[in-house]
């Protein structure tokens, strides 16, 4: 089969099919990243990766933490949850940089079969919406606080201003990212640094709060109490991929920026996530008598009574704010982008139809939007608290089924597999280990098995993920992670250095030139056709069938 040829025996191309060709420039939505389009150093996609999380709600979820329990053992259970999301995070960003593909097709590869990932990628969805409704709410609290603008314009505002820098992918987030990522930096750690070397004694106090639940020292349920709202997001690592798949190839030359990138930009943000928190924790404390338990979680308030200390009264409200509006920019547009990603690859597997990514776009804002008119804000902790048990079950599944399942076991293929046809509909590895954990520790939040066990759910749920996945999979025998073994290419999927090929095929539905992992063989056709194409295809005329 010669690479890039036409066949002039091709079916016409159907309208909704031609939609999706067209679609590819969307950053390739539903498919591997060719190498043709990952023009970017190692350092520009980490720095692009990086700005995603330049978001203000780990101010809040920190101080939140740290009014109710303490600092002590507010800054015990920021440092636990980000061990545990430094460490599912890590083979996640490797297979997501090394094979050039999103966490939802890592996911349907790795325990959870075509169909079985639908799931997760709701889950996934859920997380940008929630963490977009957060963001623009504290962007509305900056605008009402600056311009006296109403929460409920504030709330539109932040909504609609992403809408044109998201539309045109990767291109223009990378910009955006690398150029305001050194002034965020300044406007967030200035006033802190101020306040340390001018006020020591705002550690003491910092180090001494006891907290509004605290009974005097570190204690195990705060802190599983607040790891769990800290562990929420553990799906952060989605996003950091969608961009992270966007790597170059790694090759002798560039291995130790790439894994420098991979890893700073991977499990890495947590470390910065992590230092946010305990800064949000450090101003609540501080601005706690001016300015009430109730007001002081809001990183608006905490930036202005930081710059407040160190400024002339006329700049500390103009810069508080535009640390908001950068930040909120920064992690909003990354909120958009990525739940695009996951409602369009949901969408397009169950209706076999693809309406392109800006449609979801529009929905993932709609229900944000919503989400922010109903104060969300109000109740942070309570939504987060509930949200990881989720995350944390879908994350620990996939990463254990990663580190486990392939390079111990031996179990679950090494080469991660994505393409419809080439995988079970449903493999029970994942879906009965993340559906078990999740199930159980949320019960477990609900009080549904006592009092006691309430703080340890996300614990639960961890811990359930990672012993079931492995046990399912000795179970099965590994029988339901691949439907087939060949995809009826001869052409290997990797080249010499373990990078996906370059070598690149005609569609022969929709007539485009496609990379080799992102093709199979056709079953009606002496031909390939691309994983969107079999995606859309509603009859099965494209897809190989099973061996015999």
């Amino acid at each position: 089969m010669s690479t890039t040829e036409s066949r002039p025996t091709a079916p016409a191309v159907p309208a909704t099919t031609d939609q999706a060709a067209k679609e590819t420039l969307e950053d390739y939505t539903l498919r591997f990243a060719p190498r043709s389009y990952r023009r970017w150093s190692p350092m520009v996609v980490a720095t692009t990766a990086l700005g995603g999380i330049a978001y203000m709600a780990d101010f809040s979820i920190g101080a939140g933490i740290g009014l109710a329990h303490g600092t002590g053992n507010a800054l015990v259970a920021i440092a636990v949850a980000a061990a545990v999301i430094f460490v599912t995070g890590f083979p996640l960003s490797y297979y997501g940089a090394r094979y050039n593909i999103d966490l939802d097709l890592i996911t349907r590869g790795s325990g959870f079969g075509y169909y079985g990932s639908v799931l997760t990628s709701v889950i996934f969805a859920s997380f940008t919406f929630i963490f977009f409704a957060l963001e623009g709410a504290i962007m509305a609290q900056g605008l009402e606080l600056g311009l006296g603008l109403p929460l409920w314009l504030g709330y539109a505002l932040s909504t609609l201003m992403v809408i044109p820098l998201v539309v045109y992918g990767m291109k223009a987030l990378s910009k955006l990212q690398v150029w305001t990522t050194p002034l965020w930096l300044l406007l967030m750690i200035a006033p802190l640094v101020h306040l340390i070397a001018t006020d020591p004694g705002t550690v003491d106090r910092f180090l001494s709060y006891a907290g509004t639940e605290g009974e005097g020292g570190v204690n195990t349920a705060s802190v599983l109490l607040g790891a769990g709202v800290c562990l929420s997001l553990i799906a952060q690592i989605g996003e950091q991929i969608d961009y992270l798949r966007f790597m170059p190839p790694k090759t002798e030359a560039n291995k130790r920026s790439w894994w420098t990138a991979v890893i700073m930009a991977g499990p890495g943000w947590v470390v910065l996530g992590a230092l946010k928190q305990a800064i949000g924790v450090f101003l609540a404390v501080y601005i706690l008598a001016e300015a009430g338990p109730a007001a002081a979680p809001e990183p608006i308030r905490q930036f202005q009574g930081a710059f407040d200390a160190m400024m002339p009264s006329w700049m500390v409200v103009p810069l508080a704010v535009a640390l908001v509006v950068i930040s909120q920019i920064k992690i909003n547009v990354t909120n958009a982008y990525s739940g695009s990603l996951a409602w369009t690859n949901s969408y397009t597997r169950v209706t076999r139809r693809y309406p392109g990514r800006m449609v979801f776009v529009l929905v993932n804002l709609a229900i944000a939007l919503t989400l922010m008119e109903a104060d969300m804000f109000s109740v942070l902790n309570s939504v987060l608290g509930f949200y990881s048990n989720c995350a944390i079950a879908w994350v620990v599944t996939v990463a254990t089924d990663i580190l486990v399942n392939k390079y111990v076991l031996k179990l679950s293929p090494h080469a991660p597999e994505f393409r419809r046809g080439m995988l079970y509909a449903v493999n029970p590895v994942g879906v009965v280990s993340f559906v078990a954990a999740s199930g159980l520790s949320i019960a477990m939040y609900f009080h549904l098995l006592g009092d006691a066990l309430q703080p340890y759910s996300p614990v639960a749920a961890a811990l359930i993920a990672f012993v079931l996945t492995p046990l399912m999979a000795i179970v099965t025998k590994g029988r339901y992670y691949l439907r087939r073994g060949d995809d009826g290419i001869a052409e290997p999927l990797l080249d010499a250095d373990g990078n996906p090929s370059a070598v690149t095929y005609d569609c022969h539905v929709c007539r485009r030139p496609y990379e080799r992992p992102d093709l199979t063989a056709c079953v009606t056709h002496d031909a390939v056709v691309c994983s969107l194409c079999l995606s859309t295809d509603k009859v099965g005329d494209h897809v190989l069938p099973a061996p015999a």
